[in-house]
């Protein structure tokens, strides 16, 4: 079993555009105690079944990052891929918390140990790559500021423990009708201490200084984010509300685990996926994502 956790932008500033047309961004992004779960079983093929509570919104597609994932990687390896993939999909689908992604990532993490492989870390690097720009964090789930189109990665400043509420509306967005949409200038890149942060208030207070350049578009396309950020914010303990990504995924930041995991049912509204909890955390000598702490 694999988890393929949700992956928040803490902050994202578009900073610049390629002459390809990609947009050039500066995010900080941790990975919450939520996600998707994937298993593999023996098998002459390689074929893959969804599970989970928003699987029926990846049945429609033809060709699932999973199976693109696992082919990359045979391929990478010289070897034929086969396996018996139960992808358990509990997140949002197009939600800006990396749900496809971070599932891919899992891919790859989970058919290394079941073929037996150990590819360089660059080669699965420039796998995620050509899977999709937010491919590359998840393959290691820990956090980093992400710079480039999403490539280069740098390890975040310590962070301090910390809640988080995540919200989602139950629409839809699509990445390239955000980009489309927004017409503002670009952005500088954030500035941190170096250091980290000491508490979760200390982190809100310096996120304030940052926004997410996506946010504005994505709630042109979707007035429905605004209430979900006006939900948020009007939660008692809540340090920063703000949008994931290119949405429609909202989050709160809390000061604990505990915090933000008895605020969420507060949240609730027919229609809305709320979960609260707290950060991923990697405790095991092999590097395994482990629960939420």
């Amino acid at each position: 079993m694999e988890f393929a956790p949700a992956k928040i932008n803490l902050h994202l500033h578009v900073v610049g555009r390629r002459d390809d047309g990609y947009h050039l961004l500066d995010s900080l992004a941790v990975f919450a105690g939520v996600g998707d779960r994937l298993s593999v079983s023996p098998s002459d093929e390689l074929s893959l079944r969804l599970t989970g509570a928003f699987a029926a919104g990846l049945e429609a597609e033809a060709d699932n990052l999973v199976l693109r994932a696992a082919r990359a990687l045979g391929e990478l390896a010289g070897v034929r891929p086969t396996g018996a993939l139960v992808l358990e999909k509990n997140l949002p689908v197009a939600s800006g918390i990396g749900g496809g992604s971070a599932d891919a990532a899992a891919t790859l993490r989970l058919l290394c140990r079941a073929w037996r492989i150990a590819p360089a870390a660059a080669d699965l690097m420039r796998i995620g790559q050509r899977l999709g720009a937010d491919v590359p964090v998840c393959i290691a789930s820990r956090p980093a500021i992400m710079t480039g189109i999403g490539e280069i990665l740098t390890p975040a400043p310590a962070l301090p423990p910390a809640g988080l509420v995540l919200l989602n509306p139950g629409v839809a967005i699509s990445t390239p009708a955000v980009f489309r949409t927004r017409s503002a200038a670009f952005s500088a890149p954030a500035r941190f201490p170096a250091e980290g942060w000491r508490s979760a208030e200390a982190l809100a207070d310096s996120l304030r200084a940052t926004r997410n350049d996506l946010e504005q578009p994505a709630s042109a396309l979707a007035p429905v984010i605004g209430d979900c950020l006006d939900a948020l914010a009007s939660t008692p303990g809540c340090l920063l509300a703000r949008m994931s990504g290119s949405g429609a995924t909202c989050f709160g930041l809390f000061s604990s685990a505990e915090v933000a995991q008895a605020t969420a049912g507060s949240l609730a509204r027919p229609g809305w996926w709320v979960w609260g909890g707290g950060l991923c955390r990697w405790s095991d000598p092999e590097g395994n994502i482990l629960t939420a702490g």
